[in-house]
């Protein structure tokens, strides 16, 4: 029986304990038309069930949380209670698809049924049509998600037929039987632990290395304990969203990388950078060095794993330097920022915190993470996910696939996200509001693309320069 990891669990506890909050993570993608007829897309879907079997499973819980939650079959699973038909009114264009994203994305997931819901959306400017993904974050991380599009959708213009599908639901197990499958899980806990630690004795100096190296990690980590310097990015969530996003060419990355340097990620953070002092600064609101800490999500993935439906992750913690002007700044500070935070082992300190927390029993954690949610959050101000997409154009029912626009939620007292993906040649910042509070989205979104546009720019001027 496959269980929930902590981390998994504590998206759903973050419900559990705060009602304005819902842990779906999702995307829009958006086809080129003519879009195919209802009934021929849940065929489709139904086709490739069998590839997703986590889509035909719900989550039973631990009486006394003596374990996490388990993944089980669903005996009643209908794929038509999870696709649903809808259609965007005229003119279909950006201000219609976010007010669907917005709609879809705030509302909570039934948690009696499989944790995923598909949106076939028509009426899309131009004759497109889409799909919105919407799946639980304790389903799915961005990089498991993202990898679900090369399931349900195809490489080339020709459908791919559906797989033979035998599928029956496992017979559930009586309550007594899965309570003791929990106690025999909880019991096992103490030696699977030993076993990992008698394992990592065999290289003790490799052992010596990383602890070590994630010992600097948490060191460097503790420093989130400070407080970030009050402004209108924190406070409390009404439970309603709001979505934009932003777009630009990925040869403008290469641009600014080739001319000023830094990984993609460097130059995606120096753009959300220069939107988030435009934000500041259109709200009359002077940024400082410690207005903008974000969590940005490190994937732990091995490579071939990708296809795993789980959340393989840990963080890093670094302030955003908003209060710099210039753009040179940003992506030079945010270059500094995130080595540092690097090389000091941060990323390995929180996959280490993760991994120990699966050798612990899970009534503690579980309430630690109670606890954690009714105490004010204040050390952090946005969340910046990085996840890489597909390079490759992709298909569904024969119809060219022509954007995808990335979505992750926002909570515990954060009241904007920002989601950062890439398709073919382009990438998008995908951006979640607080509907209450954050009004002004669209100024982040255009503050990101105007951003990106000086950054573009300023690495183009020394060979101005040069001519």
């Amino acid at each position: 029986m496959e269980r929930l990891t902590p981390l998994a669990a504590a998206f759903l506890d973050s419900e559990d304990e705060d009602p304005t909050t819902s842990m779906a993570i999702g995307s829009m993608a958006i086809f080129a038309g003519p879009a195919p007829s209802f009934e021929e897309f849940v065929r489709h879907i139904e086709g490739r069930l069998p590839a997703i079997p986590r889509y035909r499973q719900t989550l039973r819980t631990v009486p006394l949380d003596l374990a996490p939650p388990a993944w089980v079959d669903d005996p009643g699973f209908d794929v038509r209670w999870h696709i649903r038909h809808t259609a965007l009114p005229a003119p279909g264009g950006p201000e219609q698809v976010s007010r669907l994203v917005s709609r879809v994305m705030s509302r909570r997931m039934d948690r009696s049924r499989p944790l995923w819901e598909y949106w076939f959306c028509e009426g899309l400017a131009g004759g497109r049509w889409a799909l919105l993904s919407k799946l639980h974050h304790s389903m799915a991380d961005g990089v498991s998600g993202t990898d679900l599009y090369q399931l349900v959708l195809d490489p080339t213009p020709e459908t791919r037929p559906g797989a033979p599908d035998t599928w029956k639901p496992a017979p559930s197990a009586p309550l007594l039987s899965f309570v003791a499958g929990a106690a025999w899980h909880l019991a096992r806990t103490p030696v699977s632990a030993a076993t990992t630690i008698a394992k990592a004795l065999t290289s003790p100096r490799r052992l010596v290395r990383q602890a070590g190296h994630t010992a600097q990690g948490l060191l460097t980590m503790s420093g989130a304990l400070r407080p970030v310097d009050a402004s209108s990015l924190n406070g409390r969530l009404d439970g309603s969203l709001r979505y934009a996003w932003a777009q630009v060419p990925f040869d403008d990355v290469r641009t600014v990388r080739r001319g000023l340097g830094g990984t993609v990620n460097d130059v995606a953070l120096a753009a959300v950078t220069g939107g988030f002092r435009q934000l500041l600064l259109s709200r009359s609101e002077e940024p400082t060095p410690h207005t903008l800490r974000s969590m940005v999500p490190v994937s732990t993935r091995e490579p071939g794993a990708e296809d795993i439906p789980d959340n393989r992750v840990s963080m890093m913690l670094p302030f955003l330097p908003v209060d710099l002007a210039d753009p040179g700044d940003w992506l030079r500070v945010v270059q500094e920022r995130v080595r540092a935070r690097r090389d000091a082992g941060e990323p390995q300190a929180g996959a280490a915190m993760f991994t120990m927390a699966e050798y612990e029993p899970f009534l503690p954690i579980s309430m630690g993470i109670r606890l954690g949610f009714h105490l004010p959050q204040r050390s952090i101000s946005t969340v910046t996910t990085n996840v890489p997409g597909p390079r490759s154009t992709l298909y569904g029912l024969g119809c060219e696939l022509e954007e995808i626009l990335p979505f992750v939620p926002i909570g515990n007292r954060v009241r904007i996200s920002v989601a950062i993906f890439s398709y073919r040649d382009t990438l998008t910042f995908g951006i979640t509001g607080d509907y209450s509070s954050v009004p002004d989205i669209q100024v982040l979104a255009d503050g990101i693309a105007a951003s990106m546009a000086d950054l573009v720019d300023l690495a183009r001027r020394p060979a101005r320069a040069a001519t």
